[in-house]
């Protein structure tokens, strides 16, 4: 019986970075000797058992038989005789095909140390084309390891695996794994990116997919492809250190753009209510959670209007505070918020822009929320619609006030002198804005 920690344990420990889960295989034994040890099995498919002490995943060396489509049709065998270099042949990546004895001696039959050391991602086998998840690790690991090529006839092989359909029989489930694993590492984009290149983008991700070559106004962004442009507001989110539903809203939020017919490029009218229905089927076909699900589309929809703060009225601005259900989840619209600087910020010389918005919004959802409700409830006597409509008014005339405060009054100031007076008004939008939709021509 001989013990070997495996995978990405004994590959962060060759690139001198912090391990974070060991894992180990198990040569020589069986089953029973591992629970006659102490060991708890936990393995549905194949023989894994927890560490009595530790914890930490122990499995038997085993190898792999592809029986059907997808990740699942598997057929695995372990046993005392199946070797370590069996076991790791299976693997995905020569990367993570590398074993540590207990010794400190590192087995690494098929060349991972000098491909890390060289920055390529390089299949160990043919048989990484068995496995459809295989091409999402390696698009995540993309994003984790920015500086890391992918061999050329690795690639070839996710193209093929692709064209074969092979991808098609990844369930949403997993698809999401991987996804929102990439989506937190350092450069999110490259996991798209990948994708995209071998085609696997555009079978999953139709909607992303359709982005690129799509033109937006120079003017607003300089670096014009709507794809690019998504792409640089995903790794602006992870540079901010913003969480999940951040990034992934940021990913969706420009959607519509894929839609916009080719006759009214680069311009992109109402590209957010468009959006919106495409943000919500791809988390319907994820099926993530309703938190994702609704800071996702909230981002698609409104994010035009956030951006034109200052040229909503106070009643256009508390109308959006109630379509985004802000009174009660402020926290989950302050994500919206930050969704939005992303994509302001995620443009060609626009990191360090200065975002009044993000002070405006804060201030608007300040003084919306000053508003006592119960103390307006009892005024109405407990008619729902008179409550509604009364708290709405009270909202509106407390956003009104706080932005006279402290926009209105101190930019007449500027204009007119400390002791100067001029009329005060308030900013009205350069055009009619719909409650439901921006009409953002960017």
């Amino acid at each position: 019986m001989k013990i070997y920690m495996v995978g990405g344990a004994v590959r962060d420990r060759v690139l001198g970075l912090p391990v974070r889960d060991r894992d180990y295989v198990v040569v020589g034994t069986t089953v029973e000797m591992m629970q006659l040890l102490g060991f708890q099995p936990v393995g549905k498919d194949f023989p894994v058992f927890l560490h009595p002490e530790t914890k930490e995943e122990y499995a038997l060396a085993r190898t792999e038989r592809k029986t059907g489509p997808g990740y699942k049709g598997f057929a695995f065998h372990a046993s005392p005789d199946v070797t370590l270099e069996e076991d790791l042949e299976r693997r995905d990546l020569t990367m993570n095909a590398m074993a540590l004895s207990r010794d400190g001696e590192l087995v690494d039959p098929f060349g991972g140390q000098e491909d890390l050391h060289n920055r390529i991602f390089r299949h160990v086998s043919p048989a990484f084309a068995e496995d459809p998840v295989r091409i999402l690790r390696l698009a995540r690991f993309a994003a984790r390891f920015p500086d890391f090529t992918i061999a050329p006839e690795t690639m070839d092989l996710m193209k093929k695996m692709v064209q074969s359909g092979e991808v098609d029989a990844l369930v949403p489930e997993r698809i999401w794994q991987e996804l929102s694993q990439g989506l937190m590492e350092n450069r999110p984009s490259r996991m798209i990116t990948v994708m995209r290149e071998c085609g696997a983008l555009e079978r999953i991700f139709p909607e992303i997919n359709a982005l690129w070559g799509v033109p937006q106004p120079e003017q607003y962004h300089p670096e014009i492809d709507s794809g690019v442009h998504t792409m640089m507001a995903l790794d602006y989110s992870a540079k901010a250190g913003y969480p999940l539903p951040v990034r992934f809203a940021v990913l969706l939020h420009d959607l519509g753009k894929g839609t916009t017919p080719r006759h009214q490029w680069p311009h992109h009218r109402a590209h957010e209510m468009r959006g919106a229905p495409l943000a919500l089927d791809v988390c319907r076909r994820l099926r993530v959670s309703n938190m994702y699900r609704d800071i996702a589309v909230m981002t698609t929809r409104e994010h035009g209007n956030i951006r034109r703060s200052r040229e909503l009225s106070p009643q256009h601005a508390v109308m959006l505070l109630e379509r985004c259900d802000a009174f009660r989840r402020p926290e989950r619209f302050m994500n919206v918020i930050y969704a939005t600087e992303c994509d302001l910020r995620g443009r060609l010389g626009k990191e360090s822009i200065e975002l009044p918005q993000l002070e405006y919004w804060q201030l608007v959802l300040d003084a919306a929320s000053s508003v006592d409700t119960a103390a307006v409830a009892q005024s109405m006597g407990g008619e729902m619609d008179q409550i509604r409509r009364m708290l709405h008014m009270k909202r509106v005339e407390a956003v009104s006030d706080a932005v006279v405060a402290a926009y209105i009054i101190p930019e007449a100031r500027k204009e007119t002198g400390e002791t100067g007076k001029a009329p005060l008004s308030m900013p009205q939008p350069a055009h009619p804005v719909s409650a439901q939709a921006t009409h953002t021509t960017h």
